[in-house]
């Protein structure tokens, strides 16, 4: 049983569920009522040039996992016409659930920022993609859209200013890999989603029916509002590095709160996160931590000692991982490591499209092979042969990893393997040596990896 003391961070502005805790925060009343819309306003009174470099001033980097900055990506559409956005809430990978929150709590600020890019970039028309399972949120997003065009806020002439644009809803099929962008244009053209060979099909040049098209994710656009409002120099004030303004981390696993946390970037450390009393509050019934993924489940583990870094891109990246997704999971000393493994690598073996051989086929080697241990068959030639097999993806089994498929699920089924082997490879041995997970019964059967 460990206790750990840690300081408080000291709270932060609340960029993008500033208006979470107000009734009806998803109704355009509610969004009037405080500042809805001002952002969009002072948007129409610029040039959208002096949009886009505004957004460039402020350094705000892509939220849905990749890191882009946003300012950049506008500005490297291919001049023609029509040109597109297209915004990102296909949220698949596992443990993470912030836009489903910001497309629930407050569809009016997502819709406000995709105005403020469509400005920007001259759009002819935006999709949102929103994934299929989401029934709440595409209910809401849908209602509140229709409340923007009675507004005036979408459509012909918006809010006066002569500038007009249409927005669509579009439910996905709940496919993992419509996740990537390019996978995502193939699925919206009404295709099977598979990602497309880059290049020459970079979204900026070849997107959306061969036009120019953005693809930003919800969080990302939902920062548009505030930073047209307050200037962005204020966002870029926030954090450290390139890693500027707030962030929502999805916090979950075997923690006493777990829960969408909004944080400054780079002035919150993993311990905090987890440990302090307004956030995670915590490892559940007082025990160890064992691991934990600090952004969703394509990245590699940390361990304790890793427990001081700060919730910022480079830090994390430097120590051998990636902020990515912003989905923490955290494992106590009940987890099993040869279960957690086994469970992420039959996600990934399961929604690989199957386009590319050493996803398609490496990742059904490792689910099978991790399947055989953990029903009680491994040996222990077999932790050689899954870092063999996950070398054949990954050359090298390193971080970042290297490219060998279309698109970046096949490099990232390694990593969970890689880390649950070379951090615990004394407990995969002993799964083996027994035929079964090495923890007590009565605990494992607590573990939410066992369920």
């Amino acid at each position: 049983m460990t206790t750990v003391e840690t300081p408080s961070p000291k709270p932060g502005p609340r960029i993008v569920t500033s208006r979470f805790e107000f009734p009806s925060s998803w109704t355009l009343p509610s969004y009037l009522g405080h500042g809805g819309y001002e952002g969009l306003r002072r948007a129409l009174q610029m040039t959208p040039e002096e949009v886009h470099q505004a957004t460039l001033g402020s350094s705000l980097l892509g939220r849905g996992g990749a890191g882009f900055d946003a300012g950049r990506k506008w500005g490297m559409l291919r001049e023609a016409q029509p040109v597109y956005l297209v915004v990102n809430g296909d949220e698949s990978e596992p443990a993470t659930f912030k836009d489903h929150a910001l497309i629930e709590g407050d569809p009016h600020q997502l819709i406000e920022g995709s105005l403020i890019c469509a400005y920007a970039i001259g759009a002819a028309q935006v999709f949102i993609f929103v994934r299929g399972e989401m029934a709440l949120a595409q209910e809401r997003l849908q209602a509140a859209l229709n409340e923007a065009y009675e507004y005036g806020a979408v459509g012909a002439n918006i809010l006066g200013s002569g500038f007009s644009v249409d927005i669509v809803v579009h439910p996905g099929a709940g496919a993992y890999i419509c996740g990537e962008e390019t996978a995502l244009l193939e699925s919206l053209e009404g295709k099977r989603g598979y990602p497309r060979i880059k290049p020459p099909y970079y979204p900026a040049a070849i997107g959306l029916y061969g036009a120019p098209t953005v693809v930003n994710n919800v969080e990302t656009l939902s920062n548009l509002p505030w930073v047209m409002c307050n200037g962005s120099e204020a966002f870029s004030a926030l954090g450290e590095g390139r890693s500027r303004g707030t962030k929502i981390l999805a916090l979950s696993g075997h923690v006493r709160r777990p829960g969408n946390y909004e944080i400054e970037f780079a002035k919150v450390s993993f311990r905090q996160l987890i440990y302090d009393a307004a956030l995670g509050g915590g490892v559940r019934q007082d025990r160890d931590l064992k691991a934990f993924i600090p952004g969703g489940v394509s990245a590699p583990w940390f361990g304790p000692q890793h427990l001081d870094l700060s919730l910022s891109n480079e830090v994390i990246a430097q120590a051998g991982s990636m902020a990515g997704s912003g989905a923490v999971t955290v494992m106590d000393e009940t987890a099993c490591v040869v279960r957690a493994v086994w469970r992420i690598t039959r996600f990934f073996h399961r929604e690989s499209c199957g386009q590319c051989t050493p996803c398609r086929e490496g990742s059904g080697w490792i689910e099978k092979v991790m399947r055989r241990i953990e029903d009680g068959q491994g040996r222990e030639a077999d932790l050689d042969l899954l870092m063999d097999v996950c070398d054949n993806i990954v050359p090298g089994v390193s971080w970042p990893p290297a490219q060998t498929t279309i698109c970046v699920l096949g490099p990232s089924i390694p990593s969970s393997v890689a880390s649950g082997i070379r951090m615990f490879r004394d407990e995969f041995l002993e799964h083996i040596r027994l035929g079964h997970c090495p923890l007590p019964p009565d605990r494992l059967r607590e573990s939410p990896a066992y369920a």
